[in-house]
């Protein structure tokens, strides 16, 4: 889906809104034709503040008040627009990539550079992360292992297959090979975070067409496979994306959002942290289809406590 896509459907999320649907409507009419909760409360709470601010514009408003930024429908059980809960709490500790004003950081093992940096949300673009030969050797490894990759289902928890990922994967033990110790020792020592606060590495597979549609990573606490999910480590906290082989043309990682797009570029890592379940950490992020040639890429995903 292109950002012209999420536009338009904002667009007339708000006219909707402006006409006098409520949240829950706007909520079960986007559930019933296929749009993720989480994704569509998120657009949904856009939506609500462009309103809001046109409103404001409108009336001619001296300081264009707006809503609150925690007054977002959370629930599928309000009845009102207007209903709203507060945010949930942001995580006690959070990993703390050793960045500064460097241009590169030392991480033991080699120097990896600092490519791009941005404080809210907080994402973080690292070069030569990876050596070529540690993106072959991750590749090769998983190639025989691969499958069609899953999404735990909101209702349950349970890994299934989804039309909004497309692409093949598989999983490492945590420190199944000197390789994988390797990097997430690495990982460790760049973002100040416990190794075993990590899940395991995955690798992805996508070839032309595969895509992973917007979404978010941590985990809704609001739905029934939450406490099965949470029960293995707390929350996800952060992402951390390393490009192992990089398509032709497309498959860029996407922040529809902020209007950030990133190409794959082997050997490179992205690193962004959400400190709280909710829409307003702004780190709504896909994968943009690959239109020529493959893409490899291996993620660890950063949990608040240790990962069982």
């Amino acid at each position: 889906m292109s950002d012209s896509d999420f536009a338009n459907i904002r667009g007339w999320l708000v006219e909707q809104i402006r006409a006098g649907y409520s949240a829950n409507s706007l909520l079960l009419s986007m559930q019933d034709r296929g749009w993720g909760r989480e994704l569509a409360l998120g657009l949904i709470a856009q939506a609500m503040g462009d309103r809001a601010k046109a409103d404001a514009a409108r009336d001619g408003s001296a300081d264009g008040a707006l809503p609150p930024a925690n007054a977002v429908p959370l629930s599928s059980s309000s009845n009102d627009a207007n209903d709203a809960v507060s945010l949930p709490p942001a995580a006690a500790t959070m990993p703390t990539p050793i960045v500064g004003d460097a241009t590169s950081v030392d991480v033991g093992d080699r120097k990896v550079s600092v490519l791009m940096a941005m404080k809210t949300p907080q994402i973080v673009l690292f070069g030569d992360f990876l050596s070529k030969q540690e993106c072959d050797r991750l590749v090769e490894t998983a190639r025989p292992r691969m499958q069609r990759s899953m999404t735990a289902d909101r209702h349950t928890g349970v890994d299934q297959e989804d039309t909004v990922r497309t692409s093949r994967g598989m999983f490492f033990e945590r420190g199944e090979n000197p390789v994988v110790r390797a990097i997430e020792a690495r990982i460790a020592r760049l973002l100040t975070w416990p190794v075993e606060n990590g899940e395991n590495l995955q690798v992805l597979h996508y070839r032309p067409g595969d895509r992973y549609e917007p979404h978010h990573d941590y985990f809704d606490p609001n739905s029934l496979g939450a406490s099965a999910l949470l029960s293995r480590g707390g929350q996800r906290v952060a992402t951390f994306l390393m490009y192992l082989r990089e398509p032709e043309r497309g498959g860029d990682t996407t922040f529809p959002e902020l209007g950030l797009r990133f190409a794959p570029k082997r050997g490179c890592a992205l690193y962004f942290a959400y400190d709280r379940p909710h829409p307003s950490t702004k780190t709504l992020h896909g994968g943009a289809p690959v239109i020529a040639g493959e893409k490899w890429v291996a993620t660890k995903w950063l949990r608040e406590g240790a990962f069982v």
